[in-house]
């Protein structure tokens, strides 16, 4: 009997493959975030100077997933403090969609575990090495914590 290999399929092919679901099941939110994210997808590969058809790696893709939920997150900002809630909503839906592509983020409390251990090694006291550290831990959690959260607790520290 011949066994099909595990398939991997990566970000970028599920992200296309549920585009093709989303319009068939009419998600008209979702739909318009994922060809967002594949029209993001291909200027990136553009501008690594690569050729449009090719396809990001997991990495690659989560970093402009990232880039657009960032985008989605400061549009929120601005729409609420302009008193347009219809449109904040609708930022907030999309977000929503990006979000469920993204790793789930570190707790804080995982986050001070590490920074204590990291300021430690690199035996920091001094106030001013904070960003060391700030970039010691970012680069030790490999973008399963955000950068506020980091800066926040290693803040906590000193």
């Amino acid at each position: 009997m011949f066994l099909l290999g595990y398939f991997h399929m990566t970000l970028h092919e599920q992200i296309n493959k549920e585009m093709v679901e989303a319009m068939k099941a009419k998600e008209e939110v979702r739909l318009s975030v994922l060809r967002d994210l594949k029209t993001a997808f291909m200027n990136e590969l553009v501008a690594t100077k690569r050729k449009p058809d090719e396809k990001l790696s997991d990495e690659e893709a989560i970093t402009v997933i990232k880039r657009k939920a960032k985008q989605r997150e400061d549009s929120i900002k601005q729409f609420t403090d302009g008193g347009r809630a219809e449109l904040a909503d609708k930022e907030q839906k999309e977000l929503e969609v990006l979000k469920s592509y993204l790793p789930k983020m570190m707790s804080k409390d995982k986050i001070l575990e590490i920074a204590q251990a990291k300021k430690n090694e690199l035996a920091l006291e001094d106030k001013s090495k904070m960003g060391m550290l700030v970039g010691a831990v970012m680069k030790e959690t490999k973008g399963e914590a955000s950068g506020k959260d980091v800066k926040e607790v290693v803040e906590s520290l000193f």
